[in-house]
């Protein structure tokens, strides 16, 4: 608190929990918001909670609603089972899907995360998760990065235990601490490639969510065009930092 009166006092309006696991302690996470908000009932938030977390506890989500929380960013990372359990993320893609209709009843945001290439992404797969944005409603909700990050595999990462990951390894780079790796088809890197230089081309002329979205759509269904009310469907307004942030 004695931080944030610090931020507050040099003119923030708004204020960020960057801790991944928030609910962690979800005692401890419910005294600070509920502190936050009695002494600056104008200052909004947003936090970081995984999936897991949130439907662990979700009799705290009103408690978010009403002290100000903006919106709730999430590493979901794949709807994809499989991946999850790979990625040993602690929830399931009906998890996701459950968190994503718990926030829309209780008129909260959710702002998912992802990791859409990895070794063991497929084009179906790349395909499936657009749908299932699509069909939640959440393309508003994801960053158009999200739709283009690459698996980074640091040193340490216990990723590097599968002999399936240690077999795509190309070399490790030091000035970017991470190890490099291609997948075991050459047209997804391809795909991966084209997705992030269509995103950042898209971005830097302040293209829409909606708009990048439905490019990225065409690149992988060029047979399978959007529903035709895809860009007559409401626009709610959801709250999001202005940098692409992702976790």
């Amino acid at each position: 608190m004695e931080d944030i009166r610090r931020q507050v006092g040099a003119g923030a309006q708004h204020i960020t929990f960057g801790d991944p696991d928030f609910f962690n302690g979800p005692t401890h996470a419910q005294r600070i918001v509920e502190a936050l908000h009695r002494e600056f009932p104008s200052v909004s938030y947003d936090a970081t909670i995984k999936i897991e977390h949130l439907l662990a506890h979700r009799a705290l989500l009103p408690i978010l609603k009403e002290t100000g929380c903006l919106f709730v960013t999430s590493a979901v990372e794949s709807v994809d089972d499989a991946v999850l359990e790979k990625l040993a993320k602690g929830h399931t893609r009906r998890d996701f899907i459950e968190a994503v209709h718990e926030f829309r009843r209780l008129g909260l945001t959710l702002a998912p995360t992802f990791i859409p290439f990895t070794p063991w992404t497929t084009l179906e797969g790349y395909r499936d998760l657009l749908r299932v944005l699509l069909a939640l409603e959440m393309v508003e909700n994801v960053n158009p990065v999200q739709l283009a990050l690459r698996l980074l595999i640091p040193p340490g990462s216990l990723l590097l235990d599968l002999d399936e990951i240690r077999a795509r390894i190309t070399h490790f780079d030091a000035p970017a601490l991470l190890h490099r790796w291609t997948h075991p088809g050459p047209s997804i890197d391809l795909l991966a490639s084209a997705a992030r230089n269509l995103v950042a081309r898209e971005q830097k002329r302040g293209a829409s969510r909606a708009s990048i979205f439905s490019q990225i759509w065409r690149l992988v269904h060029p047979q399978a065009p959007l529903p035709e009310n895809f860009h007559l469907l409401p626009r709610a307004a959801i709250p999001y930092l202005d940098e692409p942030w992702y976790c």
